[in-house]
């Protein structure tokens, strides 16, 4: 092992060894030494032979102690680090491994082209934009597996998250197309929810064919497990990604302690990602997403604030007192769908259903909006050691 680990910093310690070795048993034949062989001691000292082989053992012990640290350091592989651009967002990716970085964006791009042509709603030509236009009724794996897990989210969450939101995300202008003057909320209702669609085999089974699906609540956190898997599939176990916020980590960073991340200040005009952090979460082995309606927002004719979250109980913008909702979770695509259900549902009940959901390792960070103006915080106790700081208006839920 030490020789594939790096022959030049074994031999360097072997010469330290074999230099120590010889000066020892040197002094061992000497003429002083040769008197004190039988073992006698001076002044309470062991002396002779016995004093010369406890040295040795010493520096010999010591040696192996460096040659060992010299070729782990050896063998230590350097952190690739990745910018780049997926999903129409940024990418970062830190990981331990011999690839370049060039190597890893490439495949991660491959990723990033996959999940277009299945599941995005702005490229005409994907497979989810053609099932939406009733054009096929074949779903590939990836639709298969988000709306499995967007059921079960659904069905945690009464109904306040569902992923048939499309024509009203569409209506209030958060689709890629012009908002609506007046939306028709009663009209639209009429063709959204999680019994008006179902898959058999293969087969994506609209019950009505104006029904729509929309993935964009789940599908970055899901791409961000597809990278990830990725990474370990190359042997990776020390990595994080990062596409547009929401991350996935394994391992430790490149300074041996965990991964830490900051969860921004949600107000209206923070627009630039990570100029304000309001907290930071020291995390391993886990994923972490955070949803939000300060960003994505805008003020209709009649001065009220149209958020991108849409409650698909009542057809309207969800705008409650929670600002953010930060969710860590065994996977991106859970933390990422658990999100906006929290955000759809408002600080009370996001609460009492986090609650709910610690036992399937799902915890949160809710920063809401406090009577004075400011920021309230409810945090799960599971999640309080790895938060950097706690203050007077934080609430362990």
């Amino acid at each position: 092992m030490i020789f594939r680990l790096g022959e030049a910093r074994f031999f360097t310690a072997l010469a330290i060894i074999c230099q120590n070795y010889v000066y020892l048993r040197s002094d061992a034949s000497s003429a002083d030494g040769a008197a004190m062989h039988a073992g006698e001691t001076l002044g309470g000292r062991r002396t002779g032979a016995n004093y010369v082989q406890i040295m040795n053992l010493r520096t010999l012990c010591f040696a192996l102690c460096a040659a060992s640290t010299l070729a782990v350091a050896g063998c230590r592989k350097p952190y690739a680090e990745v910018d780049g651009e997926m999903l129409g967002t940024f990418v970062q990716i830190s990981a331990r491994t011999s690839l370049p970085p060039t190597e890893i964006y490439e495949r991660a791009k491959r990723i990033d082209a996959e999940m277009k042509r299945s599941m995005s709603i702005f490229d005409e030509g994907s497979l989810l934009s053609r099932i939406n236009r009733g054009e096929t009724d074949i779903a590939d794996n990836h639709i298969k597996f988000n709306l499995e897990l967007a059921r079960r989210v659904n069905a945690v969450s009464g109904g306040a998250y569902d992923v048939t939101v499309k024509p009203l995300v569409e209506a209030y202008g958060f689709a890629g197309k012009d908002r609506s003057r007046r939306v028709n909320v009663d009209s639209i209702m009429r063709f959204v929810g999680f019994d008006k669609v179902r898959v058999e085999g293969d087969r994506l089974i609209k019950a009505d064919p104006r029904v729509q699906l929309d993935f964009n609540s789940i599908a970055k956190g899901y791409t961000v497990d597809l990278v990830a898997r990725m990474l370990e599939e190359e042997g990776m176990k020390d990595y994080l990604v990062d596409i547009g916020g929401e991350v996935r980590c394994r391992g430790r960073n490149p300074k041996g302690g965990a991964w830490r991340v900051g969860v921004e200040t949600p107000f209206e005009g923070n627009d630039i990602p990570g100029s304000h952090v309001q907290q930071i979460i020291s995390l391993t082995d886990c994923a972490l997403a955070t949803s939000g309606n300060y960003r994505r927002c805008y003020t209709d004719d009649e001065g009220r604030k149209v958020a991108h979250t849409i409650d698909p109980l009542t057809g309207l913008s969800a705008v409650t007192d929670l600002l953010s909702a930060t969710v860590v979770a065994p996977t991106c695509a859970e933390a990422d769908a658990y999100g906006t259900m929290f955000m759809a549902l408002g600080k009370d009940r996001a609460i009492e259903s986090a609650r709910r959901l610690e036992s399937d390792g799902i915890m949160v960070y809710f920063i809401a909006a406090a009577p004075d103006g400011g920021y309230e915080v409810y945090y799960s106790k599971a999640l309080g050691a790895a938060l950097k700081r706690i203050g007077d208006f934080f609430h362990a839920i």
